[in-house]
This record gives structure tokens, sequence and C-alpha cells, in this order.
């Protein structure tokens, strides 16, 4: 992916790439940063910022404003990529949604778009469980 993305391939790009591809939850800085100790905040920061400009990698905001990150993988073992995600206004989870195309919108001529992004909101089957038996009421 890095090379095809014509970025050069070094140790770090790898870890950090593999920790995105590894399941089907967007990530945030941090958790990747408690993955990867030996990744110091800043470099961690300029490599997610570069998979996302090399098209490898997109971000998506999670309830507590922190941006979450999944690595393109179109082989069908991670996120493809063009996907929604699904956001639980309970607990917090995100999870991509990459059984579902994004919708097609159409945007005002002459404008260009650089990305796009749909989150659904609800709450996640833990939480809907938990509110049916009434637990923390």
């Amino acid at each position: 992916m890095l090379k095809a993305a014509s970025l050069k391939v070094t140790p770090l790009r790898i870890k950090v790439l593999d920790r995105l591809m590894i399941g089907a939850q967007p990530l945030s800085h941090a958790e990747i940063q408690v993955m990867l100790p030996d990744i110091d905040r800043v470099t961690l920061y300029r490599t997610l910022s570069t998979f996302v400009d090399a098209d490898i990698a997109h971000q998506v905001q999670g309830l507590d404003g922190m941006w979450r990150f999944c690595a393109h993988v179109r082989d069908g073992s991670g996120c493809p990529g063009n996907h929604a995600h699904f956001l639980c206004l309970s607990c917090g989870i995100m999870v991509c949604l990459t059984d579902q195309a994004m919708p097609r919108i159409n945007v005002p001529e002459g404008c260009i778009v650089s990305g796009k992004q749909m989150v659904v909101y609800g709450k996640c089957r833990n939480c809907s469980e938990e509110e049916k038996r009434g637990v923390g009421l």
C-alpha cells in the first residue's frame, strides 16, 4: 500500500498501517499511541496525516471530538475507504459499515470535493440491551 501510494516504506509506517488494518473499528491517535508506545506523538500525527493525504487512510470524528483513522484496504480485509460509520451515542464506540456504500451527493458546479464522511448515530447492541434491562437507571 505504501509503495502504491508513492510513499517511502519505513518500519514506523508499516507498524502504524498494520494497527489501522487490524479491526473494523477506527482508531484514535491515543489508541494507536498505546499500541505503539515507542513512536513519539508528533511523529505519529505526521504519519497519520501523510496516510490521509496519500488516500491510504481516512479520518472520522468521534463523540469525544477525537479523530479516528481507518486504513483503506481494498482487498476485502478491511475498510474499503468509501463507507459510512456507526457511532454509539451511549458508549462512543465507532464501527465501520464497510458493506454499505456512501450515498451519491451532488455538489454545486465548480466545487471540488476533497473528502467525505457519513456517520450514523444511535445506540449499539450492548447499550440498547442495557437500556431495555434498566441497567444504570
